[in-house]
C-alpha cells in the first residue's frame, strides 16, 4: 500500500498519476484534507482518505495498512515543520516500510530561508528509524514560466537572480522521480539531490521566451527589496513575496545550480529542456 498525502496538489496528482501505469489502484492511497476535491482519484479505483497535517488522528486512519508513505511538504509557510513531524509520527505509528519526503535542493547546505524547514523535517525523518529517502527537489520550472503570459503582457521578465544559472525541472520530471522510488523493489538512496539536466540563467530564459514568442521580452534584474515589493504590490501575501525574493538573490549566487544529472539518471530520460518549458507554457 503506497500513501501519497498531498495528493490532490499539483505534484500529488503527478505522482499518483505515474503510480497508477504500474501499480494497481487499489494499492495507492491518496490522503488528502479535502476528499471532495480528490473525487477524479477515487473513480480511477485510488483509495481516497483524509489526512491532515495538523490532525494526527485523521493521518493515522490515512496511513493503516501503509508499506510505502512519500510526504509531500505542505505549502503553509511557517508551520511546515509542527506539521511535518505529525506526518512522520504518524508514519512511525504505522510502521511504514519506506518514509520519502520532498526536500529541497543541498536542503543541509541551502541559504534559502525557505530551506530551514525542510532542514527540520530531514531532522525527524532520519530521527524515526524508518527507512527513508530524502528527495531534494530543485526548483519547478513552472515557478518562472507560470507567470510568463503577465510577463509579456507587461513587456519584460522581472527577477532577482541576475546572472545565477538554475537547473530547474518540471514538476511531472520529480514526480516520475518520486514515483520510481515508491516503485522500487530494491534498496533505495537515501538522499537525491535532484535538478534540470540543463540550468539556465533567467536572461536566457527571456531569450527563448523573446525568440518562441516573436516578441521582444528583456530581462530586468531588481534588487532584492525591490522585486519584493514590486511582487507584493502585484498582490502576493508578504511572506511569499519575500521568500521568492530571497531565493532568487540566493540563486544570483548559485544556490540553485545542479549539474549531478541525478534526476535523469533516477527517471531514466532526460529532463524537460527550457525549450520544450516555453513552449509548454506559451
Amino acid at each position: 500500500m503506497i500513501i501519497v498525502t498531498g495528493a490532490t496538489g499539483q505534484l500529488g496528482r503527478l505522482v499518483i498519476a505515474r503510480l497508477l501505469k504500474t501499480v494497481p489502484a487499489a494499492q495507492i492511497v491518496a490522503a488528502v484534507r479535502d476528499v471532495a476535491k480528490a473525487a477524479d482519484l477515487a473513480a480511477q479505483g485510488v483509495q481516497v482518505r483524509r489526512a491532515d497535517y495538523a490532525d494526527p488522528a485523521s493521518l493515522d486512519a490515512a496511513f493503516q495498512g501503509a508499506s510505502k508513505v512519500l510526504l509531500i511538504s505542505s505549502n503553509e509557510l511557517g508551520q511546515r515543520g509542527a506539521q511535518h513531524r505529525n506526518v512522520v509520527d504518524a508514519a512511525v505509528r504505522a510502521k511504514a516500510g519506506l518514509l520519502a519526503y520532498t526536500s529541497v535542493l543541498h536542503a543541509d547546505t541551502s541559504p534559502l530561508a525557505l530551506a530551514a524547514e525542510h532542514r527540520d523535517t530531514e531532522a525527524a525523518v532520519r530521527a524515526s528509524g524508518l527507512p527513508y529517502t530524502l528527495l531534494r527537489n530543485g526548483w519547478y520550472v513552472e515557478n518562472y514560466t507560470g507567470s510568463l503570459g503577465g510577463a509579456l503582457a507587461h513587456g519584460a521578465l522581472a527577477g532577482g537572480a541576475g546572472e545565477g544559472r538554475i537547473a530547474a525541472a518540471a514538476r511531472a520530471d520529480y514526480a516520475d522521480a518520486a514515483a520510481a522510488v515508491l516503485t522500487s523493489a530494491g534498496p533505495v538512496e537515501q538522499v537525491y539531490e535532484l535538478a534540470g539536466d540543463r540550468a539556465f540563467t533567467l536572461g536566457e530564459l527571456a531569450a527563448e521566451v523573446s525568440r518562441q514568442s516573436g516578441k521582444a521580452l528583456p530581462f530586468h534584474n531588481l534588487p532584492q527589496q525591490e522585486y519584493r515589493d514590486m511582487l507584493v504590490e502585484i498582490g502576493l501575501p508578504v511572506p511569499l513575496a519575500e521568500l521568492i525574493a530571497d531565493s532568487d538573490a540566493h540563486a544570483a549566487r548559485g544556490a540553485l545550480d545542479d549539474n549531478s544529472g541525478t534526476l535523469g539518471k533516477l527517471i531514466g530520460r532526460p529532463t524537460i529542456s527550457l525549450a520544450d518549458a516555453v513552449k509548454a507554457a506559451l
